[in-house]
């Protein structure tokens, strides 16, 4: 069995440690469908941040209770997240043409 070790240390997200996993395994990943990688590649990066900002949490949670009001006192319109994306790279996709 192949092994990918001792690959130059690169300082990703404060992790300097050198690897060693079978290139098989790296191939077999890499050949999942793109949905399937981009759903392991969320789980790996989420394994790797053990720090909780309690702060943070309680922010998101008055933005979502606030929203959650605006919604249901009719102060705001909801759009359909299609169109909303939509929107957004149509806007993108102007700026980035030459003037």
């Amino acid at each position: 069995m192949k092994l990918i070790n001792n690959l130059s240390p690169q300082p990703i997200g404060g992790y300097f440690e050198s690897m060693s996993i079978a290139a098989e395994k790296v191939a077999e990943v890499l050949a999942l469908p793109k949905k399937d990688r981009a759903f392991l590649a969320r789980q790996l990066i989420a394994s790797l941040d053990n720090t909780v900002d309690a702060d943070a949490e309680t922010q998101w949670h008055a933005v979502i209770d606030r929203r959650s009001r605006e919604i249901e006192e009719g102060k705001v319109k909801c759009r359909p997240v299609k169109q909303v994306v939509q929107d957004i790279r149509k806007k993108l996709h102007a700026r980035r043409q030459p003037s």
